[in-house]
């Protein structure tokens, strides 16, 4: 559970999306808006001033892009979560948004109180993915995966480690991990920083892409 609100600016060029969005997050007593605007821009200029703890972003915007903004926000203010606002789930989009930085991405068509339960997730650096989703953005990285890429020996992870990867990249979520292994919620955490940090890698989507390249991830058929 966080132990403050999560401090939240929301970028969108339609007033009545921002209206819409601005709404549901003043209704959460976990997140605390602190500020709204129209274009890449603008999230520039307001992530200088306010240093929120998440920024909530649309993909397209004239002049400087969701996708434009969020790169030079990464670059900037690399501890500066964003989950990147789309009106559908076009894979490249999504790919392209975890390629600039971002941490998350949500499709304005899903209904709020899913939206929350999202938000809630990537605040507290728990971000469960649907399997169907992870498994277009792992196609997508796959096939544009580098091959001049190092991969990084399986040896370098424990036992424990391993098992957690796999479930991971599978789209479980840290408590569902937890449940699966008879461990606590912290322990995973702890684990998949470790995890990270041996594989150089930043979040959950490449963890994913490194455990499909090498082959870790277990068959879903039956």
């Amino acid at each position: 559970m966080m132990r403050s609100a999560c401090r939240m600016v929301v970028i969108d060029d339609h007033q009545h999306a921002r209206e819409a969005v601005s709404d549901i997050i003043s209704a959460e007593p976990a997140f605390e808006l602190v500020a709204e605007g129209r274009s890449g821009y603008d999230a520039l200029e307001l992530a200088e001033k306010h240093l929120p703890d998440l920024m909530l972003m649309d993909i397209q915007m004239p002049g400087m892009s969701g996708l434009e903004a969020t790169k030079h926000l990464k670059e900037r203010y690399p501890a500066m979560k964003i989950v990147i606002m789309t009106v559908s789930d076009d894979v490249a989009d999504l790919f392209e948004a975890i390629k600039r930085g971002a941490q998350g991405y949500l499709v304005k068509s899903v209904h709020s109180e899913s939206w929350l339960d999202y938000l809630r997730a990537v605040a507290v650096d728990d971000t469960p993915m649907s399997t169907e989703l992870a498994m277009k953005l792992l196609a997508e990285f796959t096939g544009k995966a580098r091959r001049n890429s190092r991969a990084v020996p399986e040896t370098a992870l424990t036992e424990r480690e391993m098992e957690i990867l796999q479930h991971v990249a599978e789209g479980l979520s840290n408590k569902e991990t937890a449940q699966a292994l008879y461990i606590t919620e912290n322990t995973v955490k702890n684990h998949l920083k470790n995890i990270l940090q041996k594989l150089h890698l930043e979040n959950r989507v490449q963890l994913a892409r490194y455990a499909y390249e090498q082959g870790l991830l277990k068959s879903n058929e039956n």
